[in-house]
């Protein structure tokens, strides 16, 4: 662990070394078409373990600047795969994730925690897509981010923040709208419990005629990076989100 500005850095790279994430990176960069390039790049994250609360940092505790591709959780699945989406390198793909993760400064109120918090602060590489797709079946509901039916608080220290989510509920996704998906795409799972947006996270894979959710799975049969059937995965869910990476 090293000091770094105001903030300490905290670089775990598994099976990688930054000389072959930069290869990667730069591989990666060559691909216009943005739903390839996040595929390629999940696709190196493919059986990793999962891992939970590998970030850190909390109201009482100072932030760290964690990189740790040896164990992730779904939401940091993401935050990897879309830093390095905008990255050719392994020193863009650091300054990306402080962008993608945080609001700012590196610190605990400033992180992401929600999945939405990517529609609200990082417009300049994220669309919300969910209402262009799902059309007239799309279902809007507004909540308090991080506020409990009883009142109490999901993360301690981070203000309460009234959020309008759209979703397209699983009845709604017919053909049409699944057709409409495109690989690389960001999902994420309607929650139907106060105070969260969405319950786990994504991404839309297609393979010729098969559709997949790739996704770092919690569940004890997996704690891995998986490859599921995306209709059979959802088919139990109340909805999805959908998120599109911008060019």
């Amino acid at each position: 662990m090293e000091k770094h500005a105001s903030y300490k850095e905290l670089i775990l790279l598994g099976n990688l070394t930054q000389e072959s994430l930069d290869s990667i990176l730069y591989e990666s960069s060559k691909k216009d078409d943005m739903g390839m390039r996040i595929d390629f790049l999940s696709r190196h994250f493919l059986e990793t373990p999962y891992q939970e609360s590998t970030l850190e940092g909390d109201i009482n505790t100072p932030e760290v600047f964690v990189i740790n591709l040896e164990g992730i959780d779904c939401f940091t699945f993401l935050d990897y795969v879309e830093s390095m989406r905008l990255s050719s390198s392994f020193r863009e793909f650091k300054e990306n994730l402080k962008r993608v993760r945080y609001r700012g400064e590196v610190s605990f109120k400033n992180r992401n925690h929600f999945f939405t918090d990517w529609s609200e602060f990082n417009l300049d590489f994220i669309d919300d897509v969910t209402e262009q797709i799902g059309g007239r079946g799309v279902i809007h509901v507004k909540k308090m981010l991080n506020e409990k039916e009883d009142g109490s608080l999901f993360l301690q220290g981070i203000q309460p923040r009234e959020r309008f989510i759209h979703y397209i509920p699983v009845n709604a996704l017919d053909d049409l709208i699944i057709n409409a998906l495109r690989t690389g795409d960001y999902i994420g799972i309607y929650s139907t419990e106060n105070g969260l947006d969405v319950s786990h996270v994504g991404i839309f894979i297609q393979e010729r005629d098969k559709i997949y959710l790739r996704h770092a799975s919690s569940l004890n049969e997996y704690r891995k990076v998986i490859d599921q059937d995306f209709k059979d995965y959802i088919a139990e869910k109340p909805g999805i989100l959908i998120f599109r990476s911008r060019k």
